[in-house]
């Protein structure tokens, strides 16, 4: 299982519309990846509902892990963008 670890970029955090893009990336990738706050427990990436209880602000690292790299550092890049941004 490899691991990543992000800072959260967007502005509001991995609230509604980031969050909604993360997981639709996620789901996309057909891996099977989890996201935690460092030191908390892993949550199902693929699911909104997961993602947004986490309750990840702006600034804020999350630990992703999964099996396949490539899907790990897809993801790392989104989360490292503002998806807020217009």
């Amino acid at each position: 299982m490899s691991q990543r670890t992000v800072v959260i970029a967007s502005r509001v955090g991995l609230h509604a519309r980031p969050a909604s893009l993360f997981t639709q990336a996620v789901a996309a990738s057909g891996a099977q990846v989890t996201i935690a706050k460092p030191g908390g427990p892993a949550m199902d990436a693929s699911s909104i509902l997961m993602v947004m209880a986490l309750g990840v602000g702006h600034g804020e690292e999350v630990v992703l892990e999964s099996e396949d790299d490539g899907a790990l550092d897809e993801l790392v890049a989104l989360l490292e963008t503002d998806l807020d941004a217009e």
